[in-house]
């Protein structure tokens, strides 16, 4: 997805996955100490689902001038760590609508291995809001949800991010104070929804005890 040609992600080595999670972040040089917070962080994902299917997921970034790239497809926590740890941000700007565009053309390019959900950690938004509502809406239409969790108090980007997960039947949550715990529970609830369903994301909740899973179910049953 670099500016000379697309990334060709590949798919896993082994049979179908029960879900495909697209893990899009904000590598642009504000995020490095959240960065390497979410790269131990996502084995959750694969911890959450561990006993009930298997989960492939892809690791989408930008960074720098018009840098975005795309992992090939993890099934296993520390394939997709190793991936993460050897990136390190770079100042840029914001490059959301091609992140979006990405995932669409990934799910047209191959209709029968759906794209669930695309979930999307950043701070600030520095481009067009309607595209990105629009490019939002087009993948909720099409079944995968958008989850989008900031960083901080910007509070345009923070209207731009629930528009986005509003029209793309996901949900919305502020990273605010102890953002490691909360990223965390979000991640294993999004991957317990994405293979499980409700009932597996209303289990996964149960066993957490947190707050922080029910502003998010709440959102998703809106």
């Amino acid at each position: 997805m670099n500016r000379a040609r697309s990334v060709e992600p590949t798919a896993p080595r082994s049979g179908p996955a029960a879900g495909r999670i697209v893990f899009a972040l904000d590598a642009t040089a504000s995020r490095q100490p959240n960065w390497d917070m979410a790269a131990h962080i996502q084995a959750e994902m694969f911890d959450a689902v561990s006993k009930i299917g298997t989960l492939d997921i892809q690791l989408v970034f930008f960074r720098g001038f018009g840098e975005c790239k795309a992992s090939k497809w993890c099934r296993n926590a520390s394939e997709l760590r190793d991936k993460m740890t050897n990136v390190q941000c770079r100042a840029g700007h914001t490059q959301i609508a091609r992140v979006l565009q990405h995932v669409i053309n990934q799910s047209r390019k191959k209709p029968d291995q759906p794209i669930d959900a695309l979930i999307y950690v950043g701070d600030c938004v520095e481009e067009d809001a309607d595209e990105l509502g629009h490019l939002a809406g087009t993948l909720g239409m099409t079944g995968t949800r958008v989850f989008v969790f900031q960083d901080g108090r910007d509070h345009g980007a923070e209207s731009v991010f629930r528009d986005m997960s509003r029209l793309g039947n996901g949900a919305f949550a502020r990273l605010d104070g102890n953002a490691a715990s909360v990223l965390a529970d979000l991640l294993g609830a999004i991957a317990s929804l994405v293979v499980g369903g409700m009932d597996a994301l209303t289990h996964y909740e149960k066993n957490r005890k947190t707050g922080t899973i029910r502003l998010l179910t709440d959102q998703l049953k809106r």
